[in-house]
């Protein structure tokens, strides 16, 4: 039997907040025990450093960029007008040719897939996606028998809960928090960094919970195990920023094999390689369109990684374009405005005690020349930083003579990234939304064509890369259509296409039943 799949997925923590990772602050004793028994990946990587972009990465083995999806946030299922202030409706790009939710082709391989309960993938979530995806999706609602991939999202540790849970009980000192050089020795700093770290021992309490069912159900030593945040960390400098520290991962996977061994992993492995490792690991191999490559399992690729590649652009109602290379040594970004500043003005970061803090200082001078570096009213056009010697990113050498080869060959190869992999991020994002939705309008996908024969029914599409789904009335959930369906005595079903970018079709009820 195939193995079952978990995902347990926290929000906006930088990899470096962990004790696996070095960090004493705080004792994570249900991560610390699931590293005791799994990988560690030292150099796990967002590909944007904000949550929707990067989980559309996630859901397609895709850049953003290449998808559409780049810009945060596209497609908005709490509110149909978006952003209306800057004329950015809520919309799901056209993905390219043949691109699905990965867990399609787990579902037509036997999988019960669920997720619990956040999507937010930049796009409308086709119906053919999930069989459950809710506050109540659960592995225990499958089919007996059935192996299972499940994705459980943590939200205590969002950006959000530093304001909200600003009030509540630290369950840290203060007093023994070390913050990064670039932030000043300040009170309210120090506080909201101990919230965060409060939040990560109760995520950490959460994710006991979820591991207890597994081993309740007996179904612990037969699941893979996935940990890792959706982007870097919940603060300024962190989120919305392509450093290190809004990009780089917290990442553990305990693999059935492993049991109680502890290893470490220093690939570098990107959010577009999480798909096809899924499906890898299921013994599925990962279709060709995928820009992503396994790092494990059946289809594992014997190509070690030499660069991540990283992108910003939109954050809410402000834009930018940001691009970033990181090989094993070196980090090349180039700003496409440098007339921009690095910190953006962005009215939801400002909920955050410590933001409007740094301004208060940057606008009174307070701010030593580290602290003030990402505060400046513009950027430089490029930056390039030894990671070995300058973790934090504070010392640009792209204005350096002896780094100018290096910094040729990071240019040349963004340039080339950019070509290959189609980057939407040339285009202004409202000549992408006319050729999206003509006349301002999401198209709609024609209904599927039947073929009614005496004892099976076929169903097909005009658009060839839709997907088709089906289920009779009464079920809750739709079957993905990839064989003709035996008609029965009793049954009608209901029958529509899917398509991310497309409007669901008009769905069909066929009589499925065969004549007496």
């Amino acid at each position: 039997m195939p193995p079952n799949i978990l995902w347990l997925v926290c929000e906006d923590q930088w990899s470096d907040f962990f004790p696996m990772y070095g960090d004493s602050t705080v004792s994570l004793p249900n991560l610390e025990k699931l590293a005791g028994g799994g990988i560690t990946f030292d150099r796990a990587f967002a590909v944007v450093p904000v949550c929707a972009p990067s989980r559309s990465a996630l859901m397609t083995g895709m850049y953003p960029t290449t998808l559409g999806t780049h810009n945060m946030r596209t497609y908005n299922a709490w509110n149909a007008a978006n952003l209306p202030e800057i004329g950015i409706p809520s919309y799901s790009p056209q993905v390219p040719e043949n691109v699905r939710c990965f867990t399609e082709y787990l579902r037509k391989a036997g999988y019960y897939c669920t997720n619990n309960a956040k999507e937010d993938y930049n796009f409308d979530t086709p119906l053919s996606a999930w069989d459950e995806s809710s506050r109540d999706a659960h592995w225990r609602n499958r089919p007996e028998g059935r192996p299972f991939f499940s994705v459980f999202n943590f939200n205590i540790t969002h950006e959000s809960r530093i304001w909200v849970n600003g009030d509540s009980t630290l369950l840290v000192n203060p007093a023994s928090i070390q913050i990064p050089p670039f932030f000043p020795q300040d009170s309210i700093i120090l506080h909201d960094f101990a919230v965060n770290y409060s939040n990560l021992i109760r995520m950490d309490h959460q994710i006991g919970i979820i591991i207890q069912q597994l081993k309740d159900d007996e179904l612990f030593n037969e699941t893979i195990i996935f940990f890792y945040s959706d982007h870097g960390g919940p603060f300024p400098r962190y989120k919305r920023a392509l450093y290190e520290t809004g990009i780089k991962i917290p990442l553990i996977i305990r693999v059935i094999q492993n049991h109680d061994q502890s290893t470490r992993n220093d690939e570098m492995v990107s959010f577009i390689d999480f798909a096809p490792t899924v499906l890898s690991l299921a013994g599925i191999k990962p279709p060709d369109h995928m820009q992503g490559k396994a790092f494990l399992g059946e289809f594992k690729t014997s190509r070690t990684p030499t660069f991540v590649f990283t992108s910003a652009d939109r954050f809410d109602e402000t834009t930018d374009r940001v691009r970033a290379i990181r090989s094993e040594h070196y980090k090349y970004i180039r700003n496409f405005n440098p007339s921009k500043p690095h910190a953006l003005p962005n009215k939801y970061r400002m909920n955050m005690p410590m933001m409007q803090r740094l301004q208060e200082l940057h606008k009174n001078g307070n701010l030593d020349s580290l602290s003030s570096q990402w505060m400046a009213d513009q950027k430089p056009p490029e930056e390039l930083y030894d990671l070995n010697s300058d973790p934090f990113e504070l010392h640009n050498l792209a204005e350096k003579p002896e780094f100018q080869d290096t910094l040729q060959m990071f240019r040349d190869r963004l340039e080339v990234w950019v070509m290959e992999t189609n980057d939407m991020g040339r285009f202004d994002e409202k000549d992408l939304l006319e050729m999206w939705l003509p006349g301002g309008v999401q198209p709609k996908l024609d209904p599927p064509q039947l073929v009614v024969e005496e004892d099976q029914l076929n169903i097909t599409t005009n658009m060839h890369d839709a997907t088709i789904i089906w289920k009779y009335p009464s079920d809750n959930r739709w079957t993905i259509y990839d064989q003709p369906i035996q008609r029965s005595t009793t049954d009608t079903i209901q029958i529509k296409a899917v398509r991310i970018g497309y409007e669901d079709s008009d769905t069909i009820v066929s009589n499925n039943m065969i004549a007496p």
